[in-house]
């Protein structure tokens, strides 16, 4: 069992039963010239999320913690994007982007374009699942659901961007669902203003789930690593 240290209490997790969902750690969202940084959103607290979840990709694969990526994706032909009469057309970033500025149309998001790719430092490995999806919820329109559950997974620990809108519209639905949401906070970045990172923690803390830090994480990983971590 991994005890992780976690507000408002500790947690006891099964290795086997756990999984590290990674969200959207894209170069759109994380990298100069990625389409967050081409939007003046600040992108400066992406290094320190990236650091962050290198560390914890590596204990979590070592200790048989399951790992799951999300990637926010659109066909060339934006046909899973939503047409006017969805709101994803009309809020979300890239589809807007794509359409205010049109030196911009097919780069954002796009299926195996750069934006879309998942940034260098945490490329998945052969065992990871990789989950593709167009709205902000990792479960909507995907098989998540279904994968986990056929691993019996009951317990998730969040990384990744942004903190108030793809992790918090997944992990409000994990919790929806029956399974545990844990965010690590220092593992994610955010958009806009603080409070905004600041009121999704308070939901999570309060509310809907948990709230702990990847020196936490990184602690209970190692007691359980099938090969040793450096501390």
């Amino acid at each position: 069992m991994l005890t992780i240290t976690a507000r408002p209490e500790s947690l006891s997790l099964t290795p086997a039963r756990t999984a590290i969902v990674v969200v959207d750690m894209q170069n759109a969202f994380a990298s100069k010239g990625g389409m967050f940084d081409l939007a003046g959103i600040d992108i400066s607290g992406a290094a320190t999320a990236i650091d962050a979840n290198k560390r914890l990709l590596t204990a979590a694969r070592r200790a048989g913690v399951a790992v799951v990526y999300l990637q926010m994706s659109y066909k060339p032909d934006l046909s899973d994007g939503g047409d006017p009469s969805s709101p994803n057309y009309h809020k979300e970033l890239g589809r807007v982007m794509m359409r205010e500025r049109p030196e911009l149309h097919g780069r954002l998001l796009i299926d195996n374009s750069w934006d879309w790719q998942i940034v260098d430092e945490l490329k998945p490995e052969p065992d990871d699942l990789v989950i593709r999806k167009s709205r902000y919820s990792g479960f909507c329109n995907t098989d998540l659901e279904a994968s986990l559950r056929a691993r019996d997974i009951s317990h998730l620990l969040f990384t990744g961007v942004a903190t108030n809108i793809c992790v918090d519209a997944t992990a409000r639905d994990a919790y929806s669902r029956e399974f545990w949401p844990i965010l690590i906070e220092d593992a994610m970045n955010h958009s806009g203003p603080d409070f905004n990172r600041q009121s999704t923690l308070w939901n999570f803390e309060h509310a809907l789930g948990w709230v702990t830090k990847t020196e936490f994480v990184l602690d209970a990983l190692r007691a359980e690593a099938v090969v040793p971590l450096p501390t």
